[in-house]
């Protein structure tokens, strides 16, 4: 019989897998490799439904995947040690590069690596949206609710409100094929599991609370954080509209060319794109600001996968949710493709330039790491721009 790693274990386990987590969504087969293949924490029916899980809630779907499988080994206890011990490295190389950035980014060479880091940002995105729209091209009204979408955030729509009315669009008009459900199983609830939830809910509760009188500007940032990941539907990349909104657009905290800097900052560390949260928090309100914004964008999507997972399997049966849930996702290939326009328009396009981005582009279509396409393009725009 197998034994079950402590939550240190866990901890250990997914904090070295954390530092090489680059790929996104490609890092969950290397989760499967460490719980069922290595150590055998999961079977192999149980990581399935801990992916399918990750990928019908909110949230960066790899770091969800880790959560499940400490859940499912240590619950609760086990799922905070795999979710945090996979994303620290991510925080600690980002909040270094943050710092780097905030003292060096005028000095000409920090000014031609990110010119070049720029186009590579704009491919990536193109990239991202290719990915979101292949999945809905044979679906006429899910290409007409992500139409819907792009326009609705073109008009300066929230992007909120646009996420919330595909999935009632998604409810009404999407069909779901027999095949997409899934047959219900209850899951047994413990009196134990529901205080450890009512126990993470009160602390959050009342860690915002308390933010809210230690420092305005820590609250609002926390706020805006939460929201995002509450919406981030569809992995990591989901995030990158509603961040755009609400770090650029709504509240200006940033402009556009320095949120593409964090972006590229973010394919450069391992862990999820969410983690320009860092990059964003530092450069509003410093060192306080890089560790409250990162907690706040993994927060929702944590708690929603520690209460959601007990009754998982009543919502695979539920054709209503299914429906909402695709109405959502062709919604954010519309908000994806508003923020490749919007990208393309900050790029003082040139030949170089040109040639770079397709360059990027067609090494993420032949699935080179996104990370030997970064640092190369880091060393090409040194040398060109």
């Amino acid at each position: 019989m197998i034994s079950k790693p402590t939550s240190t274990d866990l901890f250990l386990s997914f904090f070295r897998l954390g530092l090489t987590a680059f790929g996104g969504p490609a890092m969950i087969a290397h989760i499967r490799e460490l719980s069922v293949g290595r150590h055998g924490w999961l079977d192999e029916r149980d990581f399935k439904n801990g992916v399918a899980l990750s990928q019908s809630i909110p949230g960066a779907t790899a770091m969800q995947t880790a959560a499940y499988v400490g859940l499912k080994v240590r619950g609760i206890p086990g799922a905070l040690a795999s979710y945090s011990g996979f994303g620290l490295p991510a925080f600690i190389l980002m909040l270094i590069l943050s710092a780097l950035y905030a003292r060096f980014n005028s000095l000409p060479k920090f000014i031609s690596l990110f010119n070049g880091l720029q186009v590579i940002v704009v491919a990536i995105i193109f990239h991202a949206t290719y990915s979101f729209g292949r999945n809905i091209a044979n679906n006429y009204k899910s290409l007409i609710v992500a139409l819907l979408s792009a326009i609705s955030f073109w008009f300066s729509i929230s992007p909120f409100i646009v996420i919330i009315g595909a999935g009632i669009l998604g409810m009404a008009f999407l069909k779901v094929s027999p095949s997409a459900t899934m047959s219900r199983s209850e899951t047994k609830d413990t009196q134990g599991y529901t205080l450890q939830i009512v126990g993470l809910l009160v602390t959050f509760l009342a860690s915002f609370v308390g933010l809210y009188f230690l420092s305005a500007i820590l609250f609002n940032l926390a706020a805006v954080m939460l929201k995002i990941d509450l919406f981030a539907f569809g992995g990591g990349f989901a995030s990158i509209p509603l961040m755009l909104h609400e770090v650029v657009i709504n509240r200006g905290w940033l402009d556009s060319k320095t949120f593409m800097d964090g972006i590229a900052l973010g394919q450069i560390t391992p862990g999820p794109i969410v983690i320009t949260a860092t990059f964003v928090g530092y450069l509003v309100y410093g060192m306080a600001g890089a560790i409250i914004a990162t907690i706040a964008i993994f927060t929702p999507s944590f708690l929603m996968l520690v209460f959601v997972a007990p009754f998982f399997d009543r919502l695979k049966a539920s054709a209503h949710f299914i429906q909402a849930i695709d109405g959502v996702f062709a919604s954010f290939v519309g908000l994806l493709v508003y923020v490749c326009i919007k990208f393309t328009m900050i790029v003082p396009w040139d030949v170089p330039r040109i040639l770079l981005g397709v360059a990027t582009l067609a090494a993420l279509l032949r699935r080179v790491d996104i990370l030997y396409i970064v640092l190369a393009g880091a060393v090409i725009s040194v040398f060109i721009f």
